[in-house]
């Protein structure tokens, strides 16, 4: 036993330092940088800081160093940090109306107090390699801008003047932390919302489709996607006031959905709602078109039977660390498992032959 141990302990220190090899890459190439990352890959950091549920840019892009380039790994490694972090307090609600938004548009309407700000985004891109970048050419400047500043209400307000659209729910109770404390179902809409904003894009990107090609009800339209800084502020019971103490980059979408009405509620449009730390507009979509699914109850619609309806479906499985831990544990050793299912395998066909396939299964 001692020298199967030892042999083991010696195959996973050699698997380190290959892993390491391969991460470095092709020595007499310059190694790419943590600012580097953080700068150039900010997509990803993004993500990463998203579905870590910790906003550090830094951090975020050495876990994709060190993941190389496996974003979930990445993640996995953020969390990990962040567990050993100690909690000293907690913030006040940040305001998104208050935003400097770098892109803020709506597809609800054309002409709205600030202007549609298109900001930095690939929606208009063709969609064709740029082979300067392979030759590192300089990239054009872009014109002077400056992000929106002051408040900005949000296009919603609009259509609830009218009393077209629900009323955002007001409830100040504290939601349970999903960081320190295991998902329970029932989840409320807090609840759920938090590990939506955690759950994997790629997970909750295919969940949103599934809404739009009919396997729930959901016509939604986008009310107003902004991407911009918001300040965060802690109250400080020695000063008796908030300060503020930075500020984060943060995606938000509003979408409006049809709604016929129900036994409980008069024809109106209903709310789905993202928010994702970092530029994220893909996410925060699918987000809200997900979370605007998993209301059918409280708004008192029928269930069609739609996997993005399923709470319990949607919120067990969107995550992609556990996700990952569950199907990863398979590789390692099972040996006794399947020593014992290949015994019963050899009984049943034995038994094939002799018409005693029941007895030996039993």
């Amino acid at each position: 036993m001692y020298v199967a141990v030892k042999g083991g302990e010696r195959a996973i220190e050699n698997a380190h330092a290959w892993l390491a090899e391969e991460r470095r890459g092709d020595v007499t190439i310059a190694e790419l940088d943590v600012a580097q990352i953080r700068e150039q890959l900010s997509l990803a950091v993004n993500r990463v800081m998203a579905e870590g549920s910790l906003y550090d840019p830094d951090l975020a892009a050495l876990a994709i160093k060190q993941a190389r380039g496996d974003l979930i790994e990445a993640i996995f490694l953020i969390r990990a940090y962040r567990t050993t972090l100690p909690r000293f307090g907690a913030s006040a609600p940040v305001d998104t109306g208050a935003m400097a938004c770098d892109r803020r548009i709506s597809a609800t309407f054309k002409d709205l107090p600030g202007g549609q700000i298109l900001g930095p985004t690939f929606d208009y891109t063709h969609r064709l390699l740029d082979f300067k970048l392979a030759a590192e050419g300089d990239v054009p400047e872009a014109p002077s801008r400056e992000a929106q500043t002051g408040d900005v209400p949000h296009v919603t307000g609009f259509l609830n003047r009218e009393g077209l659209i629900e009323e955002a729910p007001q409830d100040d109770t504290p939601p349970p932390d999903l960081t320190r404390e295991p998902l329970e179902m029932p989840a409320d809409r807090a609840l759920r919302l938090q590990a939506l904003t955690r759950a994997d894009e790629g997970f909750t990107l295919g969940l949103a489709y599934s809404t739009q090609r009919g396997y729930a009800r959901n016509h939604a339209f986008v009310g107003e996607l902004r991407i911009g800084k918001v300040p965060v502020e802690m109250d400080i019971p020695e000063l008796g006031f908030a300060v503020e103490i930075g500020e984060v980059t943060l995606t938000e979408c509003e979408t409006v959905n049809q709604f016929k009405g129900s036994k409980t509620e008069p024809p109106q449009f209903t709310r789905g709602y993202g928010l994702v730390f970092g530029q994220a507009e893909r996410k925060a979509i699918s987000m809200a078109l997900v979370d605007r699914a998993l209301r059918w109850e409280e708004l008192g619609e029928d269930n069609l039977g739609a996997p993005a309806q399923d709470a319990e479906f949607v919120l067990y499985h969107a995550d992609n660390i556990q996700a990952t831990g569950f199907l990863e544990h398979i590789k390692l050793p099972h040996y006794v498992d399947f020593q014992s299912e290949l015994e019963l395998v050899r009984k049943l066909r034995n038994a094939a032959g002799t018409g005693q396939v029941q007895e030996a299964a039993e």
